[in-house]
C-alpha cells in the first residue's frame, strides 16, 4: 500500500524551490561523463522516507529523465539537505557541522577504508555512491538511489540475527581500519571530535528529563520496587549525563593508553541501515550503512552500547554478549589482515572497556530504550517527545517494563549498578 501524505514528515511534503531544473542539470553534469550535450527532459520530486526513518536532515527522492549523447536516460537520486522550515528541528541541527562531517566521510574517509579492504581482497561496501555535494548556497549531499539496487529500510519489523551480524561485521571492519589509522596517523581524524553527546546535552529536554521520568516510573511500578534503593543510591553518586559526555569525549580530553579508540559511526541504529534481499528467494544479501553526520573518534564501546538499544530488539538484546563476541572476532581478524603491528586486542580488555563505560549504557537504558520501538513504529516523533510531556511519559509503559525486568537483573549480576 502506498504511503499517504500523513505518513511523511511535514517538512518533506514540499521540496525547496531551489530543487529545480538548473540544480538537477548541475548534478547530472557532475556525475556523467561527456556531459556537455546533456539535456534535462523532466524531473519528479517526492519525499524519500516516511516518519520514523530519519531525523537529522530532510530528504527527497528525485526521478530525473535526460538525454545524453543521443540516448534517453534516467536516474533516481536522493537529495539530503538541511531543514528549511522554522522550528525546533532546524534550530537544533544548525548547531552541528553535520554536513561538513558527512561530506568528509563520503569523499575522504570511507573511500580510504574501502581501498584498504580491497587491498586485502575484501569487497565490503561501506557507502552508497555520491553524485554531488555542496556546502553553499545550500548544505546538501546527493546520492544514487539504492532502492532500485534492492536495498530497503526495514519497516514493520526489527533486524533479525543474520541482518544484525552483517551490520556488526561491517562496523567491526570499519572500526579496525580506523583504530590502525589513529595509532599511525593520530591527526588524520582531527575534525571528527563532536558527537551529539559532546555538547551540553543538559539543554536537551530529552536527556534532561529522561532520568527523572525513569525514576518516577520505578517509584510507581510495583514490579521494580526491589531495585529502587539500588538506583537511588546510584543516582546520588553518579550523574549519568556527565558520565556519558566524559565517555564520548574521552579520547580528546583524557585518553587512556590501554583503551581501544576508533572512528565511531555515531548514530548506529537500524534506521540508518538499508538491507538487501534477493527478490526471487528472499535471501539476505547485504546491509548498507547510512548517515555519517555524527561520526567521531571515541571509545570502541560507543557504537556498540548504542546498538544494544537501537539495533537489537527484545529477542536479540539478551544475546548481546554473544553478538559482541562475533563483532570482536571480526575486529581482531581485520586488524591482523591489514597489517596492524600494535598490541593485539584481547577479549578481556574489550569487556573491561565495556564495563568502564557502563554508565553510558545505563543512561541509554533510561532514555533511548523506552522511546526507540515506538519511534520506529511511527507512534512518536522527535517533536512529540520534546514538547508533549504526556506523550513522553507514555513511553514508560508495559513494553518498557518487560524489557527492564530482563535487563536490570543482568546488570545487577554483572556489577553495572555497583558504585
Amino acid at each position: 500500500m502506498r504511503p499517504k501524505a500523513e505518513d511523511y514528515n511535514e517538512d518533506e511534503l514540499q521540496p525547496p524551490k531551489w530543487l529545480d531544473s538548473e540544480f538537477f542539470t548541475k548534478v547530472l553534469q557532475n556525475c556523467e561523463r561527456n556531459a556537455n550535450d546533456l539535456e534535462l527532459k523532466n524531473f519528479k520530486i517526492s519525499p524519500a522516507t516516511v516518519k520514523g526513518d530519519h531525523y537529522a536532515s530532510i530528504m527527497f527522492r528525485a526521478f530525473v529523465e535526460y538525454r545524453l549523447e543521443g540516448a534517453e536516460k534516467s536516474k533516481s537520486m536522493i537529495i539530503k539537505t538541511m531543514p528549511e522550515v522554522e522550528g525546533f528541528k532546524k534550530n537544533m541541527l544548525k548547531k552541528y557541522d553535520i554536513f561538513e562531517i558527512e561530506i568528509g566521510m563520503y569523499t575522504r574517509v570511507l573511500p580510504r577504508f574501502e581501498k584498504q579492504l580491497r587491498d586485502i581482497g575484501d569487497n565490503t561496501t561501506l557507502k552508497a555512491p555520491v553524485l554531488y555535494h555542496a556546502l553553499s548556497p545550500h548544505k546538501l549531499i546527493v546520492f544514487e538511489d539504492i532502492v532500485p539496487l534492492g536495498y530497503n529500510v526495514l519497516r514493520g519489523r526489527f533486524a533479525n540475527e543474520e541482518e544484525v551480524k552483517a551490520a556488526y561485521a561491517k562496523i567491526a571492519k570499519w572500526h579496525a581500519i580506523s583504530h590502525k589509522i589513529i595509532k599511525e596517523e593520530p591527526h588524520y581524524f582531527d575534525e571528527y571530535r563532536t558527537s551529539f553527546f559532546s555538547r551540553d546535552i543538559r539543554n536537551n529536554p530529552f536527556f534532561l528529563n529522561g532520568t527523572k521520568k525513569f525514576m518516577a516510573f520505578m517509584r510507581k511500578t510495583p514490579e521494580l520496587k526491589e531495585y529502587l534503593p539500588t538506583f537511588e543510591k546510584l543516582y546520588e553518586k553518579v550523574d549519568l549525563l556527565d558520565a556519558a559526555v566524559s565517555s564520548y569525549t574521552e579520547y580528546w580530553v583524557s585518553p587512556l593508553d590501554d583503551a581501544y579508540y576508533v572512528l565511531n559511526h555515531g548514530d548506529y541504529h537500524m534506521k540508518n541501515m538499508m538491507f538487501k534481499h534477493n527478490p526471487d528467494t528472499g535471501r539476505f544479501e547485504d546491509v548498507m550503512l547510512l548517515d555519517y553526520q555524527f561520526s567521531h573518534v571515541g571509545p570502541i564501546t560507543s557504537d556498540l552500547i548504542y546498538s544494544k538499544f537501537m539495533l537489537l530488539d527484545g529477542k536479540l538484546r539478551p544475546r548481546t554478549a554473544e553478538l559482541l563476541h562475533y563483532y570482536f572476532t571480526i575486529f581482531k581478524e581485520t586488524l591482523e589482515k591489514i597489517g596492524y603491528d600494535g598490541p593485539s586486542p584481547t577479549l578481556v580488555k574489550f569487556r573491561q572497556n565495556l564495563f568502564r563505560h557502563r554508565f553510558t549504557e545505563l543512561l541509554m537504558m533510561t532514555t533511548f530504550l523506552p522511546m526507540w520501538p515506538k519511534f520506529c513504529r511511527g507512534e512518536l516523533s522527535q517533536e512529540m517527545m520534546l514538547s508533549d510531556n504526556e506523550c513522553a511519559l507514555k513511553m514508560y509503559d508495559k513494553e518498557y517494563l518487560d524489557e527492564l525486568l530482563q535487563i536490570i537483573p543482568n546488570y545487577l549480576h554483572l556489577g553495572y549498578l555497583d558504585i
